[in-house]
């Protein structure tokens, strides 16, 4: 099998696990990221069943269950208490759970797998990549450091720099727009007056969301459990949030009147708005691209397919891109003769169905819990309770939330993806099964 060069651009979720899934191959990998030490920002995500089974190949999941919160599954209240969504994963599957977890424990963890291949894997750090330039024989890479200007050239580029990358071709770019609504949050104690182990929703029309879910702990104070906590807002009004003590008090108030056991709790763990924790904003990009890959460029994560949060896929989208680009090089290695079209082809078919769905679904969704809309609220409301008595939608949303679907119809195998490499075999990835 000839070893490839390639170039990670960005160490997020996707260019961490793409190294170390890469790296196990036996590749020579260069990550490029434009900051000088990895300190992760954001709020707690959810782990689904689709990036845990990539967690399960990584032979990462054990560590990941000592610091993430096991989540057995969704419920949505609207206000006054009503119960209207109820997911579980186990109506996919007995065995499936989520995994809630910070982000600072996510980067640890990815991390500390590619930091075991280190004869493999080179670390630019403070590295910020402008260019890139392909040619028949490689592909250079093009940036600055520290005011130095370098070069190096690659074989294979892998852009998962982020859902606003300048580096991904505008030619493959179909859509790219900013979500007119966004999330402001924030990381506190974990919530003790509801279910640990369930990601909760409050809604009201569709203009109000507030979610609650348990975080799990950061490497540093395993001990210290987490709860993240997002309240749904226009861009518009993000940077106005809880300014002043009173416009604070009038929120707890507003939420008191619609979920008063969530507003009590609290009323006891936000910070004063003086105080050094501050709620942080979200913003969210809606990116579609016509293609993931060509030549000898590849684009993985966000910077590939940014959608809203509605769906909570964003890490497991990213974690099952690097799954895939690293089972469509090992097929394409094992190839009498190594093409690059075939390379995207294998890409492409394990991820280009999944990802089409996923925008779709989530593009459907979001006016139905963010916007000013006043007809998506009782319809969201009438058809979800109306579906919900049915124990085949009840099992497609399970499937569906879970990560694994490929479309209308279809899904991935949580086996197949979680197979470990020492169990492979050439035919068998040749043949992965979509049941």
């Amino acid at each position: 099998m000839k070893i490839q060069k390639i170039a990670i651009i960005g160490a997020g979720t996707a260019g961490l696990a793409a190294a170390a899934l890469l790296a196990a191959q036996g590749h020579q990998i260069c990550i490029f990221e434009k900051v000088s030490k990895l300190e992760p920002v954001g709020a707690g995500l959810l782990l689904q069943p689709a990036g845990l089974a990539v967690f399960e190949h990584l032979d990462i999941l054990e560590p990941a269950l000592k610091l993430g919160a096991a989540v057995t599954g969704l419920e949505g209240r609207l206000a006054g208490g009503s119960l209207l969504i109820n997911s579980h994963y186990r109506q996919a599957d007995e065995h499936f759970y989520g995994l809630g977890i910070h982000r600072a424990a996510l980067c640890h963890l990815l991390a500390s797998k590619v930091r075991e291949y280190p004869q493999h894997v080179e670390w630019c750090m403070a590295h910020e990549v402008q260019e890139l330039q392909e040619s028949s024989d490689g592909i250079n890479v093009i940036g600055q450091s520290a005011d130095q200007a370098f070069q190096s050239q690659f074989d294979l580029v892998l852009i998962a720099n982020g859902a606003r990358s300048h580096l991904r071709p505008k030619a493959w770019e179909k859509f790219n727009q900013a979500y007119p609504w966004g999330a402001k949050w924030i990381i506190v104690p974990e919530c003790d007056v509801l279910n640990p182990q369930i990601l909760h929703q409050f809604y009201d029309r569709s203009n109000i969301m507030m979610g609650v879910m348990p975080t799990g702990a950061v490497p540093a104070q395993p001990e210290q459990r987490l709860s993240s906590i997002f309240w749904s807002l226009p861009t518009a009004e993000l940077d106005g949030f809880l300014k002043t003590k009173a416009a604070q008090q009038q929120w707890l108030l507003d939420v008191s009147k619609r979920w008063p056991n969530a507003a009590e709790w609290l009323e006891h763990v936000i910070p004063h708005p003086d105080g050094p924790q501050q709620w942080l904003s979200a913003n969210y990009r809606d990116v579609v691209l016509s293609k993931f890959g060509a030549g000898r460029i590849g684009i993985l994560g966000d910077a590939a397919h940014a959608m809203s949060p509605q769906l909570g896929q964003g890490a497991n989208m990213a974690l099952l891109d690097a799954w895939a680009i690293s089972q469509a090089l090992y097929q394409t290695q094992n190839q009498d003769t190594f093409s690059q079209q075939n390379l995207w082809q294998h890409y492409h078919q394990l991820r280009l169905s999944s990802v089409r769905f996923y925008q779709f679904f989530s593009r459907l969704l979001t006016p139905f819990y963010q916007s000013h809309h006043r007809w998506t609220a009782p319809l969201r409301d009438y058809s979800f309770r109306a579906m919900y008595q049915l124990s085949f939608f009840r099992r497609e949303m399970a499937i569906t939330i879970s990560g694994l679907k490929t479309g209308a119809f279809g899904q991935m195998n949580y086996a197949d993806i979680a197979r470990k490499p020492a169990d492979d075999s050439a035919a068998e990835l040749r043949n992965l099964k979509f049941d």
